[in-house]
């Protein structure tokens, strides 16, 4: 417990760095989504995503065990671990390893979305959602639902994240599926809630597109 309580910790302080430099659904906790006290944009769920590539398949930037459309000047940069140690251990969360961040900036958003896979193919994606956010101690508000991503079952969840660092919840949103060479989670997170809803879309977009790679 401690060290994830560093880890989220580490984590917020990261993100305010990089500003500053630049369905049927069943609750964990019984409780819907939400959270945040920004200013609202136009609502982003309105909106669709225009499509700018994908990711995932061979010769794009990250490889991945699927593939899914990017919202137009998304970046997709593949996550290399190294020699650090402290760095390495915030790109693990529960079983799953980040493998990949696709970079709304060039979009105009604060934010990314985050693949993240694993190596175990016996679990359900509600079981691999379920231990990921296990191993989120600042975790609140988390609620479940069984989906579709693209063709493919999956489960997504939304929760929000709250710190001292931050000026409020932070609203999240992540969906898992299951693939022979393991799962694969694609979670959505942003500066603050206006960000979320102005980067829903991409996501939305990320999310109906998923197919096996």
């Amino acid at each position: 417990m401690v060290r994830n309580s560093v880890r989220g910790t580490v984590t917020a302080v990261l993100v305010a760095v990089s500003v500053a430099v630049t369905g049927c659904t069943s609750s964990a906790q019984d409780t819907g989504g939400g959270g945040g006290k920004a200013a609202p944009k136009p609502r982003a769920a309105a909106r669709s995503a225009t499509k700018g590539g994908s990711v995932g398949g061979s010769g794009s930037a990250c490889a991945l065990p699927v593939t899914f459309d990017l919202a137009d000047s998304w970046k997709p940069e593949a996550v290399q671990l190294g020699a650090d140690d402290a760095l390495n251990e915030l790109a693990r969360q529960g079983p799953l390893t980040l493998v990949c961040e696709i970079d709304a900036k060039p979009a105009g958003s604060i934010g990314f979305l985050r693949v993240w896979t694993g190596d175990r193919a016996d679990r359900t994606p509600r079981q691999v959602l379920e231990a990921f956010l296990a191993d989120e101690p600042n975790a609140g508000k988390i609620t479940y639902t069984d989906t579709e991503a693209g063709t493919l079952p999956a489960t997504e969840v939304g929760y929000t994240i709250s710190s001292e660092l931050l000026d409020g919840p932070q609203r999240k949103r992540a969906f898992a599926v299951s693939t022979p060479r393991g799962p694969v989670v694609v979670h959505l997170g942003g500066l603050d809630s206006a960000e979320y809803e102005e980067m829903l879309p991409a996501y939305e977009l990320a999310k109906r597109t998923v197919r096996l790679g």
